[in-house]
């Protein structure tokens, strides 16, 4: 049910940039901004990551999850509804809006902490992709927390410190959740599904080790107001991104089967976007505020990961893990159960690859010409529904 909903908040992201272009590329602050990064976030990539750990991690680290038709009923409801209030409160749907999506996301995404958490408590297994699961889970729930906390000064007016909210909310769903919970499933799927040798030992430690002392570093820095943490955390943060994106890649060439699929594709896409994102942020850090090209690389930093990095892999990982599950279930249910290719065509996956490519070269050239964003999201609305 989270893979079957998601695909809808990406055609809504699409469509809400193609019509609202000038604003989303003119300013990160902007609220027809802010509304497409959670229809992105909230709405499509937290739907496929929580379906995805549920049906994951009693595979990968032996983290079984209790009652979890129970635990879907609760859980994609009040994301599904919660991530499409928060956007249109943004839009212009007003404070109640705002309200009800902070409730029903509560609901949702802290009741997935409680059971993700407690089942990769659980777990026996050892190794470095139990410990960056248990990461990401926490990170998400630091998050969440912001997140809500950024509602309340929208939706309920209370007075709190907007500017280092948004900055931690920003780095904590996106390092802390989003990019830890992928780094720990690459350490799976990657060696699996593209035949590469094994992340090592030390990349394992290392790269978490990154991230972790990068929003811990940054959280204290914002609190704190302590300049010189905060360059070295944002440097460490850097680090991390981009050492991911390379030693991935890297790994990707070593490969021992040399048929190049759509999933190994969508993979060097996604950490050449983020090699991207890495570095037009190191260069928004040393503009000043007011400085002209900071906002176009600002919004070059937001579509490398949110219409490239993130939805790309995805994407890649998706093709596979729901041909799995259809050809697991037809199994069960049918004599003649088809194959997985049969279940989900790698000429489908091309296809569709390749309109999600032609979607991300629109919108990162926009950041160079904004009416670009126009076709740009309505390519993303069809490459989502497809």
């Amino acid at each position: 049910r989270f893979f079957v909903t998601a695909p809808f908040f990406g055609v809504a992201a699409g469509l809400v940039l193609a019509w609202n272009w000038q604003a989303v590329t003119a300013s990160r602050w902007a609220p027809e901004t802010v509304a497409v990064v959670h229809l992105m976030t909230v709405g499509f990539m937290l739907q496929v990551m929580a379906g995805a750990l549920l049906q994951v991690m009693p595979v990968a680290v032996g983290a079984n999850v209790s009652h979890p038709k129970l635990v879907a009923a609760i859980v994609h409801p009040s994301l599904t509804l919660g991530g499409a209030l928060l956007p249109l409160g943004f839009l212009g749907a007003g404070p109640l809006a705002l309200q009800a999506a902070a409730v029903l996301l509560a609901i949702g995404v802290f009741a997935f902490v409680v059971v993700a958490g407690l089942a990769l408590a659980r777990s026996p297994a050892v190794g470095p992709t139990l410990l960056v699961l248990r990461l990401a889970v926490a990170g998400l729930a630091i998050a969440a927390a912001l997140g809500l906390a950024l509602v309340s000064v929208f939706g309920f007016s209370l007075a709190l410190p907007l500017g280092v909210l948004i900055d931690l909310h920003v780095a904590w769903a996106s390092l802390g959740w989003a990019l830890m919970l992928l780094l720990g499933v690459a350490y799976l799927v990657v060696p699996m599904f593209q035949l590469t040798p094994s992340y090592s030992v030390r990349t394992g430690r290392v790269l978490p080790a990154l991230l972790l002392s990068a929003l811990v570093g940054w959280t204290v820095a914002m609190t704190a107001h302590l300049e010189p943490l905060a360059w070295l955390s944002t440097a460490l943060g850097i680090a991390g991104v981009s050492g991911f994106a390379i030693v991935t890649l890297r790994l990707q060439s070593k490969r021992r089967r040399k048929v190049t699929d759509s999933t190994l594709w969508a993979w060097r896409v996604a950490m050449a976007c983020l090699l991207l994102a890495a570095v037009s942020e190191a260069v928004v850090r040393v503009l000043p505020n007011d400085a002209p090209l900071r906002a176009r690389l600002e919004y070059l930093t937001g579509a490398a990961l949110f219409a490239g990095a993130f939805p790309t892999a995805i994407a890649g990982m998706l093709s596979k893990i729901v041909g799995f599950l259809g050809w697991l279930h037809l199994q069960k249910t049918s004599t003649q159960a088809p194959t997985m290719q049969q279940v989900m065509p790698e000429a489908r996956a091309r296809w569709h690859l390749r309109l999600s490519l032609v979607a991300l070269a629109f919108n990162l050239f926009a950041a160079v010409w904004p009416l670009l964003a126009v076709p740009g999201g309505v390519v993303f609305a069809a490459a989502s529904a497809g």
